[in-house]
């Protein structure tokens, strides 16, 4: 029997969005599933966020501000974070337009020491 998810990370990350950004559009998805992980996992998550906030901003400063805001949940153990940080006019613009999944090996497998 597969065990039921608690959605705990995801939920704090997506309160801490909202209140923080505003967004008009904001989808948070566990994607630890599919990645090597424990079952259960919240390690892995892609985010799509709309928000005036990022009204000439550079997609290097959107993703620091998205870092920033979710230091406290990147320290406890969220391991990959997939962005798709867009203004209101670039998502009018290409809405339907989605971010590929990156392949992970897992936490552990770069924690490990080259030489063993």
């Amino acid at each position: 029997m597969k065990k039921a998810q608690n959605f705990v990370v995801r939920e704090l990350i997506t309160n801490k969005l909202f209140k923080i950004f505003s967004p008009i559009h904001l989808e948070v998805v566990n994607e630890s599933h599919k990645h090597k992980v424990p079952e259960g996992s919240e390690s892995h998550f892609k985010i799509k966020i709309v928000s005036k906030a990022f009204d000439n901003l550079s997609l290097v400063d959107r993703h620091r501000l998205i870092y920033s805001c979710l230091d406290d949940e990147i320290k406890a153990g969220v391991h990959a974070l997939a962005l798709d940080c867009r203004s209101e006019e670039q998502w009018k613009e290409n809405k339907g337009v989605n971010l590929p999944n990156i392949p992970c090996k897992g936490k552990g497998d770069f924690l490990k020491d080259p030489k063993n």
